[in-house]
């Protein structure tokens, strides 16, 4: 009997292993928001047990994915070395004290048989509380029957939600700079720079502190929590009667068409970019905001989380106005090639 519960399982890690990952764009997309120290993301047992995490998550749900081991090669056979030596005198020393009471050794505390799981499913509901109030607050001020008032804060808290979520995330994965000193903040940004909390972070914070109210800038923070929810939802509650009789179809619509979204979220983002220089025109222009904006799309576009889908439309974009200018503004070619070059610097 054994053995018949085993093979399904071997079967299953020979298919993960066989799994093509690297023609699978949510590989990419996934492994980028892996957030492990640059030690262990060299290690091939670490991108196995990533791999395998992504084949439960993505293609096979059934798939057991063992607990990966924290402690390196080295490090156990160290520590078994010195443990094998230690443990027979620890023992000798033990037997007569623990005659007596194996009533009270019988028993272990919950905290004894703790593990790293628990604190990482604090973080995982944590980040869906939230993401599930920016979606709605967000929801809210989008919708046009909402008074103005109501929806300019919901806007306003909208940002807020998720740049204290996009925090806290980088907080719990990333913890703080080692110490503070100038060396170690630079090398604790250059770790998180490229994550894609930490440039929801800085969008957030770029619309947060302007008087300028964009509705169209907050497509994509309702992508970005419509894809955490419904990663939650479809992890942790697809055995309950009102996810299967409601919420499975768009949560299995959302989570198949997270590369739609993306895309559309990086039109939304060049599109707000372009806006932006619009209102330079106007009375609520901020010539700050504008600048420290086209730098977030200039990091987008150079980011391995969002290069792909940045590139794309900027390609697009390029492909449809460089005719024109070809044809009717030529003088435009010689600011535009400073500017390309600043781009790509």
């Amino acid at each position: 009997m054994g053995e018949e519960r085993e093979d399904p399982q071997k079967l299953k890690k020979i298919a993960a292993a066989a799994y093509d990952y690297e023609n699978d764009p949510r590989w990419a997309d996934y492994w980028s928001n892996v957030l492990i120290p640059p030690h262990m993301a060299s290690r091939s047992d670490v991108v196995d047990h990533f791999k395998r995490k992504f084949y439960q998550r993505y293609i096979d749900p059934d798939l057991v994915v063992e607990p990966m081991s924290t402690s390196t090669p080295s490090q156990s056979a160290k520590s078994s070395a010195s443990s094998s030596t230690s443990s027979s005198a620890a023992n000798d020393q033990a037997r007569p004290r623990n005659a007596g009471s194996t009533t009270r050794s019988s028993g272990t505390s919950p905290t004894a048989g703790s593990n790293p799981t628990s604190m990482r499913w604090d973080r995982n509901t944590v980040l869906f509380s939230v993401n599930a109030w920016v979606f709605i607050v967000a929801v809210l001020a989008i919708f046009p029957l909402v008074p103005q008032s109501l929806s300019n804060r919901a806007y306003r808290l909208s940002f807020m939600g998720t740049a204290c979520s996009s925090a806290y995330s980088l907080y719990a994965l990333y913890g703080r700079p080692r110490a503070w000193t100038l060396q170690a903040v630079q090398l604790y940004f250059q770790s998180i720079i490229s994550t894609k909390d930490f440039l929801y972070l800085i969008y957030c914070l770029t619309f947060v502190t302007s008087h300028l109210c964009l509705k169209f800038a907050l497509i994509p923070i309702v992508c970005r929590a419509l894809e955490h929810v419904a990663k939650f939802l479809r992890r942790n509650f697809n055995r309950s009667t009102l996810y299967r009789k409601y919420l499975e179809d768009p949560c299995v619509w959302v989570e198949s068409n997270t590369t739609t979204l993306s895309i559309l979220s990086s039109h939304v983002e060049i599109g707000v970019g372009f806006l932006l220089i619009v209102s330079l025109f106007s009375w609520q222009r901020n010539i700050i905001q504008t600048f420290m904006y086209w730098q977030l799309l200039k990091l987008m576009y150079h980011a391995p989380v969002t290069a792909g889908y940045h590139q794309s439309v900027w390609a697009k974009i390029g492909r449809t106005v460089k005719p024109h200018i070809e044809r009717y503004a030529p003088f435009l070619n010689t600011p535009l090639s400073a500017i390309q070059r600043w781009w790509f610097r």
